[in-house]
């Protein structure tokens, strides 16, 4: 009788103190950071398992003859911190275009991240990462890094 009141003891207390974590099917939103002198990004994240994530970023700037573009994509890991707080981790990769005087130069960078996010009551997802980015031509080479704060909003 001991061991089976201990057993569901274990098993009661098991399942009321996992925490799941809460990472949202989409969220879509805005990343404010330099993005290497493109400013701000336009954000989208995909759910791809119970833990991981995938983040889509567009970054657009259109200033005195020259334009630029650059894409990036992140798979992402995430894990609960507990309080609604998250923290992630991932790698991926980009391409992006520099318009100068009609002369376009397409470039290829490869990245990490590293973040903590919040998760409101409300839909909405904030969060701050640091993303170090390594290009692979002459348009954008070596190393280069960015900070950036992002609200997103989840559904």
């Amino acid at each position: 009788m001991r061991k089976l009141f201990l057993i569901f003891g274990l098993i009661f207390s098991t399942v009321f103190t996992v925490s799941s974590q809460e990472i949202s099917v989409n969220a879509i939103g805005i990343r404010f950071g330099d993005n290497s002198g493109l400013g701000g990004e336009i954000s989208y994240q995909a759910l791809m398992g119970y833990s991981s994530r995938l983040e889509i970023d567009l970054g657009l700037r259109s200033k005195s003859g020259e334009d630029s573009l650059k894409a990036t994509g992140i798979f992402q890991w995430v894990w609960s911190l507990g309080n609604r707080f998250n923290w992630y981790a991932g790698f991926g990769g980009g391409i992006g275009n520099f318009r100068v005087n009609g002369t376009a130069k397409i470039f290829f960078f490869g990245t990490g991240d590293i973040g903590i996010e919040y998760n409101f009551e409300a839909p909405i997802l904030i969060s701050l990462d640091y993303r170090p980015e390594y290009g692979f031509n002459n348009v954008y080479k070596g190393l280069n890094s960015d900070i950036a704060l992002s609200v997103r909003y989840q559904f």
